[in-house]
């Protein structure tokens, strides 16, 4: 979720070799929003009806939106954000999708209006209460769609009673953790402490039991990637001072994550008294295309009561990330997004890649390595990129996510190489960021939400067609 508003960019040249292409307005030439460093697909093409530009060859469906009536009879809920695809078989997919909600959007909450739908949700389900008695309006939904027909068949409320569930992950035993990015006390929002992810099986209908895992800490967590060889969850941070921390959750039991664990925070091993790797203010430690070797710093108290986890780990040497976001498992690695950080405050996107020993003994004699995988420094490139996934072809794809009156945010592609094209341009006149983006197992539709007013998009199109 971003908290910025976006300066306006002065006008510069255009470079058209890379689908920079200027559009007319006036009579006047005026620069265009993006700029590839590869060909891609192409250039964007206007939507007819002002909802998501796309390259020619490809279309999106609408596969659902805030105020729908789901299954269950209560509404599709506004702000959707992280997301993950699972196959049910060979032409059907269950979506997880996230809503974040705070206490403050009781109307947009699955309820509706006035809350008038509580009768049809079981409140015992829910993780917490406001003062009234109403479930708190965050959490998820579960959509089945048939991506061969492009027919949903079926949504319904799979999590409530939580607040600001910004990401999360899916898991390789088929569940969705959803993380809340907000740590409200008890007493603030509700009854209960926020600030905890939760598991969400991804089949079935109907709500689960929120549960917190209280194994992975309490802190405005964004995402989570499990490596599948080792079942180590990976989590991200977004503060929003910049002073975050990137973690590693070591499970008791690597299918059962509520279970308990230890939690870790990543560190440089060239700075023991700890680092930084957002290259702000003048203090530029790395360059694109760089590596350091890591280390894993024990936490302690991570129930985080006063909500300062991120500075007692940085005061035990782990290494401050500027708002860590999306993180999504490939298989060369971990990717994931620091929002705000480098130099031009852009963002960047790093890929961590395991000790042969991750969290094992004898991991401090092959430690596990970061890189700077790529750190824009013109906003057309890329700019405050939040929520990714990597594509069944390899490309990871990355959701922007700066606000601006005029400006728009894009979805982009990156390939392994770290060169950035773009893929589509949210026009829909509300201006809001892209959230939750996953391809379906097979690659044939990739799936992304517009994050307000909460709208879901398939896009299908020639994806094998990519030009470098």
């Amino acid at each position: 979720m971003a908290v910025s508003r976006r300066a306006l960019l002065g006008a510069a040249a255009v470079s058209t070799a890379f689908g920079g292409f200027a559009l007319k307005a006036q009579g006047q030439a005026v620069e265009e929003s993006y700029r590839n460093e590869v060909f891609g697909y192409g250039p964007l093409k206007p939507d007819p009806k002002g909802l998501f530009d796309l390259p020619e060859g490809f279309s999106y469906r609408v596969v659902s939106r805030f105020g729908d009536t789901m299954d269950d009879g209560l509404i599709v809920p506004d702000k959707a954000d992280g997301m993950a695809c699972f196959a049910l078989d060979a032409d059907r997919v269950t979506l997880v999708r996230n809503h974040e909600l705070s206490w403050r959007n009781p109307d947009s909450g699955p309820l509706g209006p006035g809350r008038k739908l509580l009768d049809r949700l079981d409140r015992s389900l829910a993780y917490d209460l406001d003062d009234d008695g109403y479930p708190l309006p965050g959490g998820c939904t579960r959509l089945v769609y048939d991506i061969r027909r492009g027919v949903l068949e079926s949504q319904h409320l799979a999590l409530t009673g939580t607040v600001v569930n910004c990401a999360g992950g899916g898991t390789p035993w088929g569940a969705w953790l959803s993380c809340e990015e907000n740590t409200a006390k008890a007493g603030s929002a509700g009854a209960k402490d926020h600030g905890w992810v939760y598991e969400v099986p991804a089949l079935g209908k109907g709500l689960v039991q929120a549960t917190p895992l209280t194994g992975m800490g309490r802190f405005q967590h964004e995402a989570v990637a499990v490596d599948p060889r080792t079942g180590v969850i990976y989590l991200t941070e977004d503060s929003f001072d910049h002073k975050g921390l990137f973690y590693r959750f070591l499970p008791n039991d690597r299918t059962a994550p509520a279970k308990g664990g230890r939690l870790q925070a990543l560190g440089l091993k060239a700075a023991p008294e700890g680092g930084d790797v957002r290259n702000f203010d003048g203090q530029i430690t790395w360059k694109p295309g760089d590596w350091q070797e890591v280390v894993w710093i024990d936490l302690e108290g991570i129930d985080n009561p006063h909500d300062d986890l991120r500075f007692r780990g940085q005061k035990a040497g782990a290494a401050f990330v500027g708002r860590g976001e999306g993180v999504f498992w490939g298989k060369d690695g971990v990717y994931f997004t620091a929002t705000s950080s480098g130099p031009a405050k852009h963002g960047q996107v790093l890929r961590y890649v395991p000790s042969p020993k991750e969290g094992q003994l004898g991991e401090a004699d092959r430690p596990g390595r970061l890189q700077l995988f790529v750190e824009p420094t013109d906003a057309r490139v890329m700019d405050y990129a939040d929520n990714l996934a990597v594509a069944p072809w390899g490309h990871i794809l990355a959701c922007e996510d700066r606000y601006s009156d005029t400006l728009k945010n894009h979805l982009k592609g990156l390939t392994p190489e770290g060169r950035v094209y773009t893929i589509g341009r949210n026009v829909h006149p509300d201006n809001a960021e892209l959230a939750g983006v996953c391809a379906s197992p097979d690659g044939r539709v990739v799936f992304v939400n517009i994050y307000q007013p909460g709208i879901t998009l398939a896009i299908t199109g020639p994806w094998s067609a990519f030009r470098a």
